[in-house]
């Protein structure tokens, strides 16, 4: 292993003329270059976007992930470089351990029953909530880790280096200075050739001191010339690392663009799993509520009229005064309107219309009608379909 005795012990010297140079500037005993107004400003937006990302960071890691020690488990799988092993949702978890308590208690009776449907939908709910973690990481979580890790490390890098041009820069001047002080004094001084009496004869010694003070304002002129020279270089150095830096930090622009877009990405992650999870509750609720009727009311099937009988019933027509809902409201009984549907359905009897995503459907409401329900058409099939399902068309 090389080891330099010399640059280490150069470097070591840099760093503390740095270290003295900076404590004095913070007791005001030093002169202090101070930054361009726009570069300042510039630092300041890079900090605060610094700061604010890494606490968006972390509490969106602790939304999507509340158990503090999956997170640390899923640090350092990202440390290590590997991929996280695919873990169980804890819905897919307990939708399990409900299908197994079914199977034990029997599925045939009412409670087994119960406890598959229900089971069913929590594993669906676990299986939205993994899709919805993974498409957070990637889309969210993956851009802002990825620019703390290493856009701002190199914005650090290169504040860092220009802090240290700036010390340089004023190390210079007051070396310069103190250059030019000792050159002032020295030239102050009088000359004694000129003060000398007119018939004083000079001695050997007195004749090497006046050779020896011109030496001196001789080193002294060149001090100030070579402090001059550092000067200029460290002026072009603090120069042009400003200039990388100010280049670096007005990317910040672009950065904050990037997480606009990554957080409607977020957002639209969050609304599509939501929106699963009320269409597969709604499901649930629905479903469970057919079960009780049908085991409150075993002699009737737990269904709700077909809409082509209830539409024209037999005898005489149906003289129902029960109040409509909004949605009944704004759909004349006799007329029609259009709807596209927001999810595939699946009838569960031939009353009901089966439904798949985006299409468009007629349909209307009849008297006496569930108002959770309306009587749908496709060409010549016809059966009742979920208002939840639907998004009404002007």
């Amino acid at each position: 292993m090389d080891f330099n005795v010399k640059k280490l012990a150069s470097d070591a010297g840099v760093f503390f003329t740095r270290a003295v140079q900076f404590t004095e500037e913070k007791l005001g005993q030093a002169e202090k270059t101070e930054l361009d107004p726009h570069l300042e400003n510039l630092i300041t937006r890079a900090d605060c976007t610094k700061n604010w990302t890494e606490k968006i960071l972390k509490q969106t890691e602790v939304l999507l992930q509340p158990n503090p020690s999956a997170r640390i488990e899923e640090f350092i799988y990202d440390k290590l470089e590997k991929k996280l092993p695919s873990k169980t949702t804890n819905a897919e978890l307990l939708g399990q351990y409900m299908l197994d308590a079914a199977s034990e208690f029997g599925a045939e009776t009412p409670y087994g029953t119960t406890l598959i449907t229900v089971g069913e939908y929590q594993k669906r709910l676990g299986t939205a909530e993994r899709e919805f973690l993974q498409t957070s990481a990637a889309t969210f979580l993956t851009p802002l880790r990825n620019f703390l890790e290493g856009d701002w490390r190199t914005i650090s890098k290169e504040k860092r280096l220009l802090e240290n041009r700036r010390l340089d820069l004023d190390i210079c001047k007051a070396r310069l200075k103190k250059a030019k002080q000792a050159e002032a004094k020295a030239a102050a001084a009088p000359d004694f050739q000129e003060t000398r009496p007119r018939n004083y004869v000079l001695s050997a010694s007195a004749s090497a001191g006046s050779d020896l003070e011109v030496e001196q304002r001789k080193l002294l002129s060149e001090e100030v010339d070579k402090a001059e020279h550092e000067l200029r270089v460290a002026q072009t150095e603090f120069d042009r690392q400003g200039e990388v830096t100010r280049l670096l930090l007005e990317g910040i622009g672009s950065t904050h663009l990037n997480h606009q877009r990554c957080l409607r990405d977020f957002a639209e992650a969050q609304a599509t799993y939501y929106a699963q999870c009320h269409h597969y509750m709604h499901e649930l609720q629905r479903e469970l509520n057919r079960r009780t009727n049908a085991v409150a009311t075993p002699q009737q099937p737990a269904v709700c009229p077909n809409p082509a009988s209830a539409a024209f019933p037999p005898g005489n027509p149906v003289s129902s005064n029960k109040p409509l809902t909004v949605d009944q409201a704004q759909l004349p009984i006799t007329g029609t309107r259009k709807a596209k549907v927001l999810y595939d359905y699946d009838a569960h009897d031939s009353s009901e219309l089966s439904l798949l995503a985006d299409e468009l459907i007629t349909v209307y409401t009849v008297p006496g009608m569930d108002p959770d329900w309306l009587v749908g058409e496709r060409g010549n099939q016809k059966g009742k379909v979920p208002v939840t399902y639907l998004e009404l068309l002007s």
